[in-house]
C-alpha cells in the first residue's frame, strides 16, 4: 500500500511542470508549432529511442500534418537559433517534430497515465499559444489602423500649417500695386 502511494505521489510530482517550461519546448517549424521527440520523451518519462520506436510501429496514426522528421538544414537552424547545444543533444538522429495533433496522438500510442496527463497539459499550452497569436494579430491590425489615422492627421495638420504660413507671408509682404480708393469724392464746389 505504501509503495502505491509513493508511486502515485511520484507521478503527481512529475506532472507538475510549469507552463513556461512547457512553452519553451514548443518551436516554430514549417509554419507549425511543434515539439521535438526528445522533449516529449522527457516529459512522458520514456527514452527518446522508445518513443520513436512506438511511432514507427504506429506510423499510420501519424500523417504528415501530425508529425514530420526534420531535415539536416532544419536541425542546423534549431541548433544555431534555439537553446539546443548541439546536434548530439537531439539524439544523434534526425528528430521527429510533433504538431498539436501529433502530441495528442502520442498519448494514445504510449498509453501511460503520465503520457495522457502530460498530453492534456501540452494541448492546453498549444491552445494558449494559438489564442496569444490571435490576440497578437488583432493587436497588430489595430495598431496599423491607428497608424493610418495618424498618418492622415499628420497630413491634415501639415496642410493647416502650410495655409497659415501662406497667410503670414501675405500679411508681411506689402502690396505691390496701390489700391484704388472707392467712394464718393466731394468736389470743391460742394464744400460749404
Amino acid at each position: 500500500m505504501i509503495s502505491n502511494k509513493k508511486a502515485m505521489a511520484k507521478q503527481q510530482k512529475e506532472i507538475i511542470v510549469p507552463d513556461g517550461i512547457l512553452a519553451e519546448r514548443i518551436y516554430r517549424l514549417r509554419d507549425e508549432n511543434v515539439m521535438l521527440d526528445r522533449d516529449l520523451a522527457d516529459l512522458y518519462g520514456v527514452k527518446a529511442i522508445r518513443l520513436r520506436e512506438q511511432v514507427r510501429r504506429n506510423i499510420e496514426k501519424f500523417p504528415s500534418h501530425f508529425m514530420f522528421q526534420l531535415n539536416d538544414a532544419e536541425v542546423d537552424i534549431m541548433v544555431s537559433q534555439n537553446a539546443i547545444p548541439s546536434r548530439q543533444y537531439l539524439g544523434g538522429a534526425l528528430p521527429y517534430a510533433f504538431t498539436e495533433h501529433g502530441v495528442l496522438m502520442l498519448s494514445n500510442v504510449l498509453k501511460s497515465n503520465l503520457a495522457i496527463k502530460m498530453s492534456i497539459k501540452l494541448i492546453e499550452i498549444f491552445v494558449q499559444l494559438r489564442k496569444s497569436l490571435n490576440t497578437y494579430t488583432e493587436l497588430s491590425l489595430e495598431i496599423e489602423r491607428i497608424k493610418k489615422k495618424l498618418n492622415n492627421q499628420d497630413k491634415n495638420i501639415e496642410l493647416v500649417f502650410q495655409y497659415l504660413d501662406e497667410l503670414v507671408e501675405k500679411k508681411e509682404s506689402p502690396a505691390s500695386t496701390e489700391r484704388k480708393q472707392i467712394g464718393y469724392v466731394l468736389g470743391k464746389e460742394n464744400q460749404n
